[in-house]
C-alpha cells in the first residue's frame, strides 16, 4: 500500500488514467527524451558516488556476475517458452525484451529503496548496463538461423535461382554492428560516464552537483512516470484480442524471473538492496532499446507486440506491485 502513496506511482496511474480516458494530455518527445537523459544521468552519478565511498570488491563482481548470467538464461527460456504459441521471429523478438532490462522500472526500484531506508551498491548501475545487450545478441541469432533455415528450404525446393529470385541469401543486421549500437547507444553512454564521473569526483562532485543528482530527483521521475502512464495506455492497442497465454506471460514471466534472481542472490551472498535490484531488473522488461534495435534487426516480428507487452502489461505490474513484492522477499531472504 506504501508503494501506491508515493507521488512518483500515483502520477503514474494518473497518466494511466488519462490515457485509457483518451485525454489530450501529453509530454512532448523532446521534453521525455530530456526526462530519460537527466534520470540515467542522475543515476549514473549517484551511484558513482556511491561507489567512490565504497570502493570495488569482491561483491561487486559477483553482482555484476549474477547480473550477466540472467541476461544469457532469461532469453533462453523465454524463447524455448514462447515458441509454443508465436512464430519464430515473434518469439525472438519477444525474448529479447523480457531478457533485457527497463531502465525506468530500475530508477523507480532504487527511489522506493531510498523512500524505505535500504542500501544497494552503486554498481547495480553498471549491472544494467551489462544486462541489455546479451538478449539482444541472442535473439538476432535465433532469427539468422530461421533465415538460413528459410533459404535452405528455397534452395531445396527451387535450387539456387529460386534463392535468387527471392533477393539472395537473407541477412539484416550482423551481430557486430548490433553490439556497436548498443555499446555507443546515447542512454547508454550516458548512464556508463556519469558512473564514472561519479568515481573519479566522489565527494566533492556529490556537493558540486547538489540538487541536480538528488532533491530534483524525485519530481523528475514524477514527471516522467506521468508521460509512461500515457504511453502505457496507449500501448494497449498493440496487445488487443492477443492469446490468453501470452499474456499471461507478461505477468506470470517477471515474478519467476525474480525468483531465479533471488535464487543467484541468496548463492552469492548479495546484500538486501542489492538483491532486490538484480530481481527488479531480472523482472524488468525493454520497451527502449530492444526496439530500437529489434526494429533493425529482426523486421519480420511486429514491434505492436514486443513493445505493448513489455510496456502495457509487464511495466504496470512490475511498477505497482512487483517493486514492493520483490523487495519484501528480498528483505525476507537476504537478511
Amino acid at each position: 500500500m506504501h508503494n501506491f502513496l508515493d507521488p512518483a506511482i500515483l502520477f503514474f496511474l494518473l497518466g494511466l488514467m488519462a490515457g485509457m480516458f483518451k485525454s489530450n494530455l501529453e509530454i512532448p518527445p523532446q521534453i521525455s527524451r530530456f526526462l530519460s537523459l537527466y534520470l540515467l544521468m542522475a543515476l549514473g552519478l549517484k551511484g558513482g558516488f556511491a561507489l567512490a565511498a565504497s570502493g570495488i570488491g569482491g561483491t561487486v563482481a559477483l553482482s555484476l556476475g549474477c547480473a550477466v548470467l540472467l541476461a544469457v538464461v532469461v532469453p533462453l527460456a523465454g524463447h524455448a517458452l514462447l515458441r509454443r504459441f508465436l512464430s519464430g521471429y515473434d518469439a525472438a523478438a519477444l525474448a529479447a525484451a523480457y531478457g533485457s532490462v527497463s531502465a525506468v522500472t530500475f530508477i523507480t526500484a532504487t527511489q522506493f529503496l531510498d523512500n524505505q531506508g535500504i542500501a544497494y551498491g552503486g554498481h547495480m548501475a553498471a549491472a544494467m548496463a551489462l544486462m541489455e545487450s546479451p538478449a539482444i545478441v541472442i535473439a538476432v541469432l535465433f532469427a539468422n538461423r530461421l533465415r538460413r533455415e528459410a533459404d535452405a528450404r528455397l534452395v531445396a525446393s527451387g535450387g539456387t535461382a529460386a534463392l535468387a529470385a527471392h533477393g539472395g541469401p537473407s541477412s539484416h543486421g550482423g551481430i557486430g554492428a548490433i553490439l556497436r549500437e548498443s555499446l555507443t547507444d546515447g542512454a547508454q553512454l550516458v548512464l556508463l560516464g556519469s558512473l564514472a564521473i561519479g568515481m573519479i569526483t566522489g565527494d566533492a562532485g556529490k556537493e558540486a552537483m547538489q540538487p541536480f543528482s538528488g532533491g530534483l530527483f524525485k519530481g523528475m521521475l514524477a514527471l516522467f512516470l506521468l508521460d509512461m502512464g500515457l504511453l502505457a495506455a496507449r500501448s494497449m492497442a498493440g496487445i488487443r484480442g492477443r492469446s490468453p497465454w501470452l499474456l499471461a506471460y507478461g505477468v506470470v514471466a517477471p515474478p519467476v524471473h525474480a525468483v531465479l534472481a533471488l535464487g543467484l542472490a541468496m548463492a552469492a551472498g548479495l546484500g538486501v538492496g542489492d538483491g532486490a535490484l538484480l530481481m527488479v531488473l531480472a523482472a524488468s522488461a525493454s520497451y527502449i532499446a530492444v526496439p530500437a534495435a529489434v526494429r533493425m534487426a529482426i523486421p519480420e516480428a511486429n514491434p505492436s507486440l514486443y513493445i505493448g507487452m513489455a510496456l502495457a502489461v509487464t511495466f504496470p505490474v512490475n511498477v505497482l506491485l512487483g517493486i514492493p513484492l520483490y523487495t519484501q522477499a528480498a528483505a525476507h531472504m537476504l537478511s
